[in-house]
């Protein structure tokens, strides 16, 4: 690659990648870089130019800056653009060093030795390629983040003296997505979530808190199965179940991800277990041809050992010193890009969410939040939230036919996976880990309470069974909360008019008119009690 001063960047343009900018503007930062140097890595999801208006505007995927913004048109200048305003997308930065090679990034830093956006790219270039730039170690500059804590979510970080800054990167390069600090995140942490959920159940029973609790464990392992499109046996459920409410006892290793995957599948005639050693995809077949129609590529076999290695370095690292709901976005959804298995890898991804949570005690002991419920719930926003990398990884992606109606991929695609902007998918994680807490917990624990006072009150006035009680309640619930003749029965038909009547007012006493999170109205709650 030529030296960085005969680089030439590009002026004022509509179009760029065959995106339109919502007006005539020049590529700056990391867009320039990408543009002349022809990288090829996804494209962050907000790119930077810069307009003739003197002010910032952000619409379309483009935040257009002020003329005062501009860079000097040279590597330096770019760098130093995207280091202070769009903060750090390591998989640009990774292809950008391979395009220059050393000798740019050792005479911009030999020109401004104590410049901080120096020595951050010099930090970058040797921790990102792996290779010692010639250059001695940095004797005098103020110590600084590698990462802007202002703009991305980092650790509290490792001074590294060499470039006299703080490694405050959260993760490894194996493995090292990043969260942009966003309003709504903000505003997510300021919640406080674990104190609610605590101060929820502080005044539940606590047998009341155990059966709340089975149910929401029993109610996550069914909807992650309902996710995939699966209904399986109330066994596999259970065992899931169990599986589940033991997340974040164990310490996260590839033995540990083996056997998950083998409680999952159950049944292995059919599905090869272990880590994949072929291609893999998420998608269709062509109905004619058969032919491999991917929504999502997955990691090529041959980056598996240090993508899982990365993951795992991150859940027993940094993941420690994040925020829990973000460190649980990283790596759950960091898994199931990579996708390491042939199957069984969304249910692990959403395990993967429990063991971050657990670990970090972020629920109150013995509870399981129903993430999973609550992905179901927004199965749309969660498909879409999924896409926001996956439809900007997937052209990148050059692949062809292999056997067995699946694809092989041809080019290197490893740093794809290790490196994603994981905002969209924190921000998600959060809002599902506020509905368990905030309406699903309350919920169920007002339930079995209301549930209770319900079958305090029959056996009160008849003796039956619990079986017995549990068959009537859901009568009662089928039926709009009526005991008419035809709807008794076999099993009620010796009750009398006026018992049925009494009956009919104590469901109506506990759940008809019960207010659920403040809404007054009649209660269908279809579960297992």
């Amino acid at each position: 690659m030529a030296a960085a001063a005969q680089i030439q960047f590009s002026g004022p343009v509509t179009v760029f990648r065959e995106k339109r900018l919502p007006e005539t503007a020049t590529p700056a930062g990391y867009s320039a870089l990408i543009d002349v140097y022809d990288l090829e890595a996804p494209l962050p999801r907000m790119l930077s130019a810069t307009g003739e208006h003197h002010r910032i505007v952000e619409r379309e995927g483009w935040r257009l800056m002020t003329p005062r913004h501009a860079p000097q048109p040279t590597l330096e200048g770019h760098l130093t653009f995207a280091l202070k305003y769009e903060g750090l997308d390591l998989a640009v930065l990774k292809r950008l060093f391979g395009a220059t090679g050393p000798r740019p990034i050792e005479a911009l830093v030999q020109s401004k030795p104590t410049g901080t956006y120096a020595r951050r790219t010099w930090f970058l270039y040797e921790w990102l390629t792996g290779e010692r730039l010639d250059l001695p170690d940095a004797k005098t500059g103020r110590y600084a983040p590698v990462l802007d804590p202002s703009l991305q979510w980092g650790t509290e970080g490792e001074t590294a003296p060499r470039y006299r800054l703080k490694n405050n990167l959260p993760g490894t390069p194996e493995f090292c997505p990043l969260v942009f600090r966003t309003e709504k995140l903000d505003e997510f942490v300021n919640l406080n979530l674990p104190q609610r959920a605590r101060d929820i159940v502080a005044d539940v029973p606590r047998d009341v808190l155990a059966r709340t609790a089975a149910f929401l464990l029993l109610k996550d392992s069914k909807s992650s199965y309902a996710i995939e499109g699966e209904s399986p046996g109330q066994d596999r459920i259970q065992r899931w179940g169990r599986a589940i409410g033991e997340a974040g006892r164990k310490p996260l290793d590839s033995d540990e991800l083996l056997r998950l995957q083998r409680i999952v599948i159950g049944d292995d005639r059919f599905v090869k277990l272990g880590f994949r050693t072929e291609g893999g995809f998420v998608g269709e077949h062509d109905r004619e041809s058969g032919l491999p129609l991917p929504d999502h590529i997955s990691a090529r076999p041959e980056d598996l050992g240090s993508l899982t290695a990365g993951m795992i370095a991150f859940d027993q690292g940094p993941a420690q010193h994040l925020d829990a709901v973000i460190a649980a976005a990283i790596l759950a959804f960091g898994f199931v890009y990579v996708h390491p298995f042939e199957d069984a890898n969304g249910r692990l991804h959403r395990y993967l969410i429990h063991h971050v949570l657990a670990q970090r005690g972020y629920s109150p002991p013995g509870v399981v939040f129903p993430v999973s419920a609550a992905i179901l719930d927004q199965i749309d926003t969660y498909r879409e939230t999924l896409e926001t990398y996956s439809t900007r990884l997937l052209p990148l992606v050059r692949w062809e036919p292999a056997d067995k109606f699946n694809v092989h991929v041809l080019n290197d695609t490893g740093d794809f996976y290790r490196f994603f902007d994981a905002t969209p998918h924190a921000e998600f994680l959060y809002q599902c880990v506020r509905q368990t807490i905030e309406k699903d917990l309350p919920y169920e624990t007002d339930f079995l309470r209301r549930y209770d006072e319900f079958r305090r009150r029959i056996k009160a006035m008849i003796d039956m069974p619990g079986r017995t009680m549990d068959l009537l309640f859901r009568l009662l619930q089928q039926n709009g909360g009526t005991l008419s003749n035809p709807a008794r029965g076999k099993e009620f038909a010796a009750l009398t008019d006026e018992e049925a009547k009494r009956i009919e007012g104590v469901f109506a006493d506990t759940f008809t008119e019960a207010r659920v999170h403040g809404k007054p109205g009649p209660v269908n709650h279809s579960r297992i009690l």
